[in-house]
C-alpha cells in the first residue's frame, strides 16, 4: 500500500559536493562544510578571508581553540593559511538530532591578542539509514475489530536530519490494512474486517524511506495474529509528558509518571510500560517501572552533556495491543563545574629586558555551566611583576608590570585563580612556572679594583705572578669570562713579551726572567670579556713589582783589580796612628741590604799596622810608623755585601813606607805572583827608555818656560790617573782641608820596576808652597816612544801622595 504522505515537509537541501560559504559578521568568519569529509580537507583560507599575510599568521602564532573537552576537528596550516580538518567530522556525534549543527571555534592571534569567532556549520549528508527498534513487530487483533480501527506502530528513526531524515513509509499491499502517517505518528488502519477462518495470521512489510540522495530505507515485519475475542488498545492520558529535572539528581529521583488505561477487563486490560525507540544513553540514564509507568533517574545527569531528553514510551496490554506517548525532560543547570584554566599561550622563558606591559601569555578560562554560573573572575597572587588583563570574551592576557632582572629573580611560580559567580561560587587554580631568560646586560666585574704582583728577579719563564678573578652574574655563555692582556709596551717592548694570562683561569705568568737592576716595576692591563652577544668587558690594572735578589758581587772601583794594573801608595814615615793612607772604593748593583757593603782586611804584611773602616773603606794606620816596619806593605781587602747569601770581591793594596822615591830600592813586582814576572821585565825596559828621554823633556820644558815668561800650567803625563770621584778625600783635597800631616799635597806618578819617580809639583794651598820656578814638568810626549809596542795591561799606574821636606 502506498504512503499517504507527511502532513508537513521540511526544507530540501541537497549537498552533492563540498560546499563552503563565507560570511563576515563583525570580523567573524562562518564556513559551511559537509560532514564526513576526509582528514586534511580544506575548509577555507583564513589568511585571505581576514586579509592577513602568511608571515603575520606565523609571527602572531595563529591557532584555533575549542570550547570544553570537545575534540579538535580542525587546524590552521600556517604555511598556506588554510583551515583544514584534523579528523573525520561526524555531524551526528557533534550535534545529534539538532536541526542546525554549528561548531564554534576561536581563532586566536597574539601580539597583540586578537580573537575571531569562526563558526563551522556542519551540513548533514545522508550517511544513515532509517531504522526500526525491532525487526519484527508482534500484534494480536480480534477478528471482531471494526473497520477503521487504528493500531499504532512505533516509527522508524534516522540519525540524519532534514531531508535525510525519514520522509515517508510504504506498507506492503494487503487486503486488510492501509497505512496512516500523521505528524510522525504511524498507524495501521483496518480497511477490511478480519476473518480468522480464512486467515489466522498476517505478515505485513513496512518500509521507511528517507529523502537523501541516494535514498536509504529500513524495513520491519509486522506479524498480525487474528483472535476470536474483541480487545481495546491502551490509551495514554497525555500524548506528550513534560518534566523538568535539575542536573546531578541522584539515582532513584522520580522524573514523571505516565499513565495509560485499557477498557478491557482482566488480563486483556493489564498494561505494561517500556521505552520505545531510545538511545543507549537514554536507557542508561532513566528507567521506567513496567507496572506503574513511573520514570526515575538511574544514571548521571549532566546538563553540559545533554540539556533535553525526548523518549517514546510504549504501553502494551495483555493481548499485545500497543500505544505510544512522548516524554520530554528538560534539564536545568546547577553550578557544578569549576572554572577550568587553559594556558593558551606562554612565552617561556621571558627575556629579562622586556618592557613593562609586555604580553607574555594568553589564558583562556572556561566554565561549562550556563548563565551566571559561567561568569568568571581571574586573579593572581601578590608580589609578582605580572598581572591579568581581561581581553576578549573569556580570554586574559598575562602582562608584565615591572622590569625583570634574572640576576635578582630567575624564576616565578605564578598562581592563577579563577572564581565563578555561582551560588555557592566555585574556583580553581593553576600554577604557571615562568623562567626569566638571561640577556647579556652585565659586564664582568673584577673582585679587586687593582692587583699587585710581587716577583723576585731571576725568576723562571712561565712562573706564576698572580691571579685575577672577575665575576659575571649573567648565565651560561653570557657569564663565561675570558681573560686577555691588552696590547701595550713595557720599556719599548710589547707587553706580551713580559707576561701572559690564562684565558680561562686568569692566572698571570711571566714570559721572561726579570732583572731588578734593569727594571723594578711595570704595569699591565688585563681585560675580562664575557662570551655574550655583543660581548661586554672590563679592565683592571696589574702592577708587577720586581724584588731584588743578591745576584751581583761588589765591584771595586779603586784600586783597580789585579790583572789591569798595580796600585801603589806612598805612606810617609812620619805618619801617626789614625792617619788615612788610602781608601778602597766599591759599589754594588743590587739595592737595599744587598748593596750594603762592608770592608775587611783579610791578609796583610803587618797585621797590626793598618786597619780599614768597615763601612767607609778608608785605610788608616793603627799606630805610628816605626823604623822597624817593612817598607813594602801588601794588604788584601775583601768587600762583602749584606745579601743572603753574601757575595764578596777582593783587591790588593800595595803601600810603600817612604818619604821619597830615592830611598826606595829597585821597584819590583810585589805581588809575589809568578804570572807577573814577565810584566816586571817589560816595566824595567820601559823605565830605562823613559829615563833616557827624561832630561830631554826637562830641558824642553825649561826652554818653553823661559821663552814665554809666564806662569806654567800643569802638564800631565800619559799615565792613567784615578778619577777624582774615586780618590779618598785626603788625597784629592783641593780646598786645603786634607788630612795629611804635611802642609803640601802632591801627585806622584810611579812606575813599577823603577828606582826613580816622575813628580808633578802643583801650586801649594798654603804660604809654604814651592815657588813656580821649582816646579818640575815633564811632557807626556816623552813617554810615547818608549811605551810603543808594550802591552798596556802590563804597565802599572800608581797614584801616590808624597810628603816633601824643605
Amino acid at each position: 500500500m502506498d504512503n499517504k504522505g507527511f502532513s508537513s515537509h521540511r526544507l530540501m537541501v541537497s549537498v552533492a559536493s563540498f560546499l563552503v560559504s563565507l560570511q563576515f559578521v563583525n570580523g567573524d568568519l562562518s564556513y559551511s562544510i559537509p560532514e564526513e569529509i576526509k582528514r586534511d580537507s580544506v575548509i577555507g583560507n583564513i589568511a585571505k578571508d581576514l586579509g592577513l599575510d602568511l608571515r603575520t599568521l606565523s609571527s602572531r602564532k595563529a591557532r584555533v581553540n575549542f570550547e570544553g573537552p570537545r575534540k579538535r576537528c580542525c587546524e590552521i596550516n600556517l604555511s598556506s593559511g588554510d583551515l583544514i580538518t584534523s579528523e573525520r567530522i561526524d555531524r551526528e556525534s557533534l550535534c545529534g538530532k539538532k536541526p542546525s549543527c554549528v561548531v564554534n571555534v576561536d581563532l586566536v592571534l597574539e601580539n597583540p591578542l586578537e580573537l575571531h569567532r569562526v563558526s563551522l556549520h556542519v551540513q548533514d549528508v545522508n550517511d544513515n539509514s532509517p531504522k526500526f527498534k525491532k525487526n519484527l513487530i508482534e500484534m494480536e487483533i480480534r477478528e471482531s475489530a471494526d473497520k477503521g480501527n487504528r493500531f499504532s506502530i512505533e516509527e522508524a528513526h534516522d540519525a540524519d536530519v532534514g531531508q535525510n531524515d525519514v520522509q515517508r513509509y510504504n506498507l506492503q499491499k494487503n487486503d486488510n490494512f492501509i497505512l496512516s502517517v500523521d505528524n510522525n505518528k504511524v498507524e495501521l488502519v483496518l480497511e477490511n474486517k478480519l476473518d480468522r477462518e480464512n486467515e489466522q495470521e498476517l505478515n505485513l512489510l513496512l518500509t521507511a524511506l528517507d529523502g537523501g540522495s541516494p535514498q536509504r530505507s529500513g524495513t520491519v515485519v509486522i506479524h498480525v495474529t487474528v483472535l476470536d475475542a474483541n480487545d481495546n488498545a491502551p490509551v495514554f492520558s497525555q500524548d506528550v509528558y513534560k518534566a523538568s529535572l535539575p542536573e546531578n539528581s541522584p539515582p532513584g529521583t522520580m522524573v514523571v509518571h505516565v499513565r495509560a488505561t485499557d477498557a478491557d477487563d482482566g488480563v486483556n486490560g493489564d498494561v505494561t510500560y517500556e521505552f520505545g525507540h531510545a538511545t543507549d544513553e537514554d536507557v542508561n540514564i532513566f528507567s521506567i517501572d513496567p507496572k506503574t509507568g513511573v520514570i526515575r533517574v538511574s544514571g548521571d545527569i549532566d546538563f553540559e552533556e545533554s540539556k533535553l531528553f525526548e523518549m517514546r514510551i510504549q504501553a502494551k496490554d495483555g493481548l499485545g495491543l500497543t500505544s505510544y506517548a512522548k516524554v520530554i525532560i528538560d534539564i536545568t543547570d546547577e553550578n557544578d563545574n569549576s572554572p577550568v584554566i587553559f594556558m593558551d599561550s606562554l612565552t617561556n622563558p621571558v627575556p629579562e629586558n622586556v618592557s613593562p606591559g609586555t604580553e607574555v601569555g594568553i589564558i583562556n578560562v572556561q566554565d561549562r555551566d550556563s548563565e551566571k554560573n559561567r561568569q568568571v573572575r581571574c586573579s593572581l597572587q601578590q608580589n609578582v611583576p605580572f598581572k591579568l588583563v581581561p581581553s576578549i570574551k573569556n580570554y586574559y592576557s598575562l602582562v608584565t608590570t615591572g622590569q625583570l632582572d634574572r640576576e635578582v629573580v630567575s624564576d616565578y611560580n605564578i598562581t592563577i585563580t579563577a572564581t565563578d559567580e555561582g551560588s555557592p561560587p566555585l574556583s580553581s587554580s593553576k600554577s604557571v612556572h615562568l623562567s626569566v631568560a638571561d640577556i647579556n646586560d652585565n659586564p664582568p666585574v673584577f673582585e679587586e679594583q687593582s692587583y699587585s704582583a710581587y716577583v723576585s728577579e731571576n725568576n723562571k719563564a712561565g712562573s706564576t705572578l698572580c691571579s685575577v678573578t672577575a665575576r659575571d652574574p649573567d648565565w651560561r655563555q653570557n657569564g663565561t669570562v675570558i681573560y686577555s692582556v691588552l696590547a701595550g709596551e713595557v720599556n719599548g717592548a710589547p707587553v706580551s713579551s713580559y707576561v701572559s694570562v690564562n684565558g680561562d683561569t686568569g692566572v698571570i705568568h711571566a714570559v721572561r726572567s726579570f732583572d731588578y737592576e734593569h727594571m723594578r716595576s711595570f704595569q699591565v692591563h688585563v681585560m675580562a670579556r664575557d662570551n655574550g652577544s655583543p660581548p661586554l668587558s672590563s679592565n683592571v690594572t696589574v702592577s708587577v713589582f720586581i724584588s731584588d735578589v743578591n745576584d751581583n758581587c761588589p765591584q771595586i772601583l779603586y784600586p783597580a783589580p789585579e790583572g789591569s794594573s798595580f796600585m801603589t801608595e806612598l805612606v810617609p814615615k812620619a805618619a801617626h796612628g789614625g792617619s788615612v793612607v788610602s781608601k778602597v772604593i766599591a759599589v754594588d748593583a743590587d739595592s737595599g741590604q744587598n748593596a750594603w757593603l762592608s770592608y775587611h782586611i783579610v791578609k796583610s804584611t803587618d797585621p797590626g799596622l793598618f786597619t780599614i773602616g768597615v763601612h767607609s773603606g778608608e785605610i788608616r794606620t793603627q799606630r805610628d810608623i816605626s823604623q822597624s816596619d817593612s817598607m813594602k806593605q801588601n794588604l788584601i781587602v775583601s768587600v762583602k755585601d749584606n745579601g743572603q747569601p753574601s757575595l764578596s770581591a777582593t783587591c790588593s793594596m800595595y803601600l810603600l813606607i817612604s818619604d821619597n822615591l830615592a830611598e826606595v830600592p829597585e821597584l819590583k813586582d810585589i805581588s809575589y805572583d809568578e804570572k807577573n814576572s814577565k810584566l816586571t821585565s817589560y816595566l824595567i825596559i820601559a823605565l830605562v827608555c823613559v829615563s833616557t828621554f827624561f832630561l830631554t823633556f826637562i830641558i824642553i820644558i825649561l826652554g818653553v818656560r823661559f821663552c814665554r815668561r809666564r806662569k806654567p800650567r800643569l802638564l800631565f803625563d800619559g799615565a792613567v790617573t784615578i778619577p777624582g770621584a774615586y780618590l779618598p778625600p785626603n788625597y784629592a783635597d783641593v780646598d786645603g782641608t786634607g788630612t795629611l800631616r804635611s802642609a803640601y799635597n802632591y801627585d806622584a806618578y810611579l812606575t813599577t820596576g823603577s828606582r826613580t819617580s816622575d813628580f808633578k809639583f802643583v801650586t801649594s794651598y798654603n804660604d809654604n808652597t814651592l815657588p813656580a820656578d821649582q816646579t818640575l814638568r815633564k811632557s807626556p810626549t816623552d813617554f810615547v816612544d818608549p811605551f810603543e809596542g808594550f802591552d798596556t795591561t802590563e804597565v802599572g799606574n800608581f797614584n801616590t801622595s808624597c810628603l816633601i821636606k824643605h
